[in-house]
């Protein structure tokens, strides 16, 4: 079925989808230097985008709607700190992490309602809710993305 005949639950799961590939599809094509290589006075890079984005997978599907502790899950303390990659970090190592956790949030959404409800911030989500900020969460750092590695692609 094409996305745009999709019924509203395959609509949403495809669009975040989308916005996933988008997301790891940042770190195609640069080397290790390139993917670090800070263009703008903020943490954001392309490595850190993507380190980003699995960390933004861990907090609303795994910690949230699965229900497990952040601090099981092992994500920071801040949302700073999710952008600051590791030094043994690799393009291909945080492509591989952020696949996982993407497989994971699938796993984890799958079989539940659209309209089941999640704590955030002493209010309630639905998934519904999850799924549309995911797609422009993800969508606005795909941008950041795409422009981050253009310039260094023209720098090159």
């Amino acid at each position: 079925m094409k996305i745009g005949q999709a019924d509203e639950r395959a609509l949403l799961e495809g669009m975040v989808d989308i916005q996933r590939d988008e997301i790891n599809a940042i770190l195609e094509d640069l080397d290790d230097e390139e993917a670090r290589r800070g263009l703008v006075p903020s943490l954001t890079t392309p490595l850190a985008l993507v380190k980003h984005a699995t960390f933004v997978e861990k907090v609303w599907f795994h910690a949230r709607v699965a229900g497990v502790s952040r601090k099981a899950i092992g994500l920071p303390d801040t949302v700073d700190e999710s952008f600051l990659p590791d030094p043994e970090d690799t393009v291909e190592s945080v492509r591989a992490a952020h696949r996982a956790a993407c497989e994971r949030s699938r796993e984890v959404a799958a079989g539940r309602e659209l309209d089941e409800q999640f704590e955030w911030h002493g209010n309630s989500v639905t998934l519904r809710f999850i799924y549309a900020h995911m797609i422009q969460e993800l969508a606005r750092h795909a941008g950041h993305g795409d422009i981050l590695v253009e310039q260094i692609r023209a720098g090159r």
